[in-house]
């Protein structure tokens, strides 16, 4: 093996009449398909043109075609040239002769146009030979790159020197902590790259469950230390205090009410990130499924003014009708957390320049700076301007979730101060 493992590999003279002797069999392959269609379409035209050309002449001498009469054709013969000429001959039920035409000059006209049509087709194929050879030979080459390293994995002499080297460094390994893993032996470059990426996505992998689970905890903490709070407030005063045990009751009902919002929505994501969540696919469109999302909103909602703007054209698609509402109701309530009260957040569908059907929510809010556009999707995010409303930070990354497995995606367009538009397309 060679000592640069950035090389590529040449083939050797046995592999490489291997491979010319593979690319002239397709090849050969490919031309006796074409000869085949071309001698075959070339004969089928022969024929053809000799039939119109028997049809012309009869309807030319009767103004129709006789039903009844027999037609054959018949060689003249003569005593100094037997076989000058051929006659198309049409006879009556009878058997009398009613027409009697030369058709050596024609056949022969169409003889020599089918020849030069099938010349013309002969030599499009040379032409094209070394064109195609070229691209079969471009088609061949993952496989033959395929058989090269078979080859050159199967003469790679793997001792127990090289399984020891691949022990020590394994033994070294930290996933929580940066680096490459290196073996130091340029025989095992491929190894050594292939187990670098594994670790990456590895490392990657632990990063994203250590930020999720100290969020996670971050989130909960915050409730479970008001609930504290305020057991130890009833302790001390509420149990002579009314005033104090009802306000008690009040935020610890509603710190409830929260950790209980926060822990179902963990369980969606952890269900469905474990396969768990089932689409129930139906066909319905969108604009019946936005009518209905902004009805809702008039009855949940009373503090902003709600529009659906009904000019968009309406498609059917095959969805999870009761998750997409649920995607659409979390971009709702977000801007309903942003927009300030009476004002306007607009409801709209239609069908993008691209001809997808697309679900849309736009508010009247703060909007969010071009630095966190990128980042709202991610879990438990939330804006700078946003921790001062309430909220989990998981609401977007459940409709992310749910339109990813629509094979959708998003469209943000936010400006700052005027307000966010959302699009879920499909």
């Amino acid at each position: 093996m060679s000592s640069n493992p950035n090389r590529k590999k040449s083939a050797s003279p046995d592999q490489q009449r291997r491979m010319t002797s593979i690319t002239r069999r397709m090849h050969w392959y490919m031309i006796r398909g074409k000869l085949f269609r071309f001698i075959s379409g070339d004969f089928l035209l022969a024929v053809l043109l000799c039939i119109g050309w028997a049809l012309d002449q009869e309807y030319s001498a009767f103004g129709a075609i006789l039903p009844g009469c027999s037609r054959t054709l018949e060689g003249m013969k003569t005593a100094a040239d037997p076989g000058a000429d051929i006659l198309y001959l049409v006879m009556n039920p009878e058997g009398k002769t009613i027409l009697s035409v030369s058709c050596l000059v024609p056949m022969t006209a169409v003889g020599i146009t089918v020849a030069v049509l099938l010349g013309l087709q002969l030599l499009g194929i040379f032409l094209s030979y070394f064109r195609e050879d070229r691209a079969i030979r471009r088609i061949l080459a993952p496989i033959n790159e395929i058989a090269l390293r078979a080859d050159e994995l199967s003469r790679f002499s793997f001792t127990e020197d090289k399984y020891q080297v691949i022990e020590d460094a394994l033994e070294h390994i930290n996933p929580g902590q940066d680096g490459p893993l290196s073996f130091g032996d340029t025989d095992l470059m491929g190894v050594e790259a292939a187990m670098n990426n594994l670790l990456l996505r590895t490392r990657d992998t632990i990063r994203q469950q250590n930020r999720f689970v100290n969020d996670a905890s971050h989130e909960l903490r915050t409730p479970i230390a008001v609930i504290q709070g305020y057991a130890s407030m009833l302790d001390r005063w509420g149990k002579d205090d009314e005033k104090i045990l009802e306000e008690s009751i009040a935020a610890i009902r509603n710190e409830a009410d929260h950790m209980n919002y926060l822990v179902e929505q963990l369980l969606f994501l952890a269900r469905g990130d474990s396969g768990r969540t089932a689409l129930n696919r139906q066909k319905v469109r969108t604009g019946d499924l936005m009518r209905e999302i902004y009805e809702e909103s008039l009855m949940i909602d009373e503090n902003h003014r709600y529009r659906l703007q009904e000019g968009g054209e309406s498609r059917e698609v095959e969805i999870d009708p009761g998750l997409m509402k649920q995607a659409v109701r979390i971009l709702i309530d977000n801007a309903a957390k942003y927009t300030p009260q009476g004002e306007e957040i607009l409801l709209s569908f239609g069908v993008n320049e691209k001809g997808s059907p697309y679900l849309q929510v736009q508010d009247q809010g703060q909007g969010i700076s071009e630095s966190e556009v990128s980042h709202i999707f991610e879990r438990f995010f939330r804006a700078d301007e946003a921790r001062t409303t309430a909220g989990t930070g998981l609401g977007l990354s459940i409709a992310k979730w749910i339109v990813d497995k629509h094979s959708g995606h998003f469209e943000v367009l936010t400006v700052k101060d005027l307000g966010t538009r959302i699009r879920i397309v499909l």
